[in-house]
């Protein structure tokens, strides 16, 4: 088995597919984590949102280990530099910074639990 994962020696996509992938691929990212952080500050706070919030926040950070494993493969079989590296990038950023909101997004609709059932107990007093 180990073999044949080292066996293919040919890239798995070309250079330019690759600076597509990491430019695009990061833009892409940098846009939705803007339009999460936006959408969460104003819905979060309302204790709204929780499941597609939190469902997306944890599909980018599942996608992002994916694509880190992957990178992490192609490294290993000696891809080029243009295979690995933007695998590698996007991977890191997506698990990394999605995978760091995935708690604080939680801790936000804690709070606005909270405050709601503050405020339940304060209308019946």
């Amino acid at each position: 088995m180990m073999h044949l994962l080292l066996q293919n020696t040919t890239p798995w996509f070309s250079e330019h597919t690759g600076i597509l992938l990491g430019s695009f691929g990061g833009a892409g990212l940098g846009a939705l984590g803007a339009i999460l952080g936006v959408t969460a500050g104003i819905l979060l706070p309302q204790g709204r949102g929780r499941t597609w919030l939190l469902g997306t926040v944890l599909s980018v950070t599942t996608l992002g280990v994916l694509c880190f494993l992957t990178g992490l493969l192609a490294l290993w079989q000696d891809q080029p530099y243009a295979v690995w590296f933007p695998l590698l990038l996007l991977g890191g950023l997506a698990g990394g910074v999605f995978g760091g909101l995935y708690p604080t997004f939680k801790c936000r609709l804690r709070e606005a639990e909270q405050r709601r059932l503050e405020a339940d107990a304060l209308r019946r007093s």
